[in-house]
């Protein structure tokens, strides 16, 4: 990070705050005193930072930080939220998507996540949906994960020697 100063402002800010209403126990924010909110106070350090102090590289855990405090406070209230691994691949392609915004870098990356976050908060509806209109998919569904190893091994060892 070039200069810090926003970043930690924000920490010592949101720390500060979040520890003075524990303090105070007022009643109505009782279920925001847990570690999820401090998990957001963190991923809107790095958003500070990254928007406030232009230091686009932030952007992403901003994002993912901020995104997982905000899944976890919802997912431990209501029963329909998605609880699983395509929702942090939704969170890293929108801090990727938003980083493209700022730098105009990651376009392709941000797509690609996207589109994996929505095969796997999809997939359950998807294959219900193949096996009522008479298609088996069932191989597909045992040899997706070797799609993100291929894809791992492609942007780890192929692309970096562009």
């Amino acid at each position: 990070m070039k200069n810090k100063g926003m970043f930690s402002g924000v920490i010592f800010l949101g720390f500060g705050v979040y520890f003075l209403l524990q303090q105070y126990n007022i009643q109505i924010l009782q279920d925001l005193y847990s570690w999820p909110t401090l998990v957001i106070i963190i991923g809107c350090g790095f958003l500070a930072q990254g928007y406030l102090g232009k230091d686009h590289e932030a952007i992403l855990p901003g994002v993912v930080l901020t995104g997982m405090g905000i899944h976890f406070h919802i997912a431990n209230r209501l029963e329909m939220w998605q609880d699983f691994a395509g929702v942090f691949l939704l969170l890293v392609a929108v801090g990727i998507l938003l980083t493209y915004v700022k730098t105009g870098a990651g376009l392709m990356m941000g797509i690609l996540f996207l589109a994996a976050a929505s095969l796997l908060l999809f997939f359950d509806r998807l294959t219900n949906w193949a096996a009522e209109n008479g298609h088996d998919i069932s191989l597909l569904s045992k040899f997706w994960p070797f799609f993100f190893i291929i894809a791992g091994g492609y942007f780890l060892f192929l692309q970096r020697k562009k």
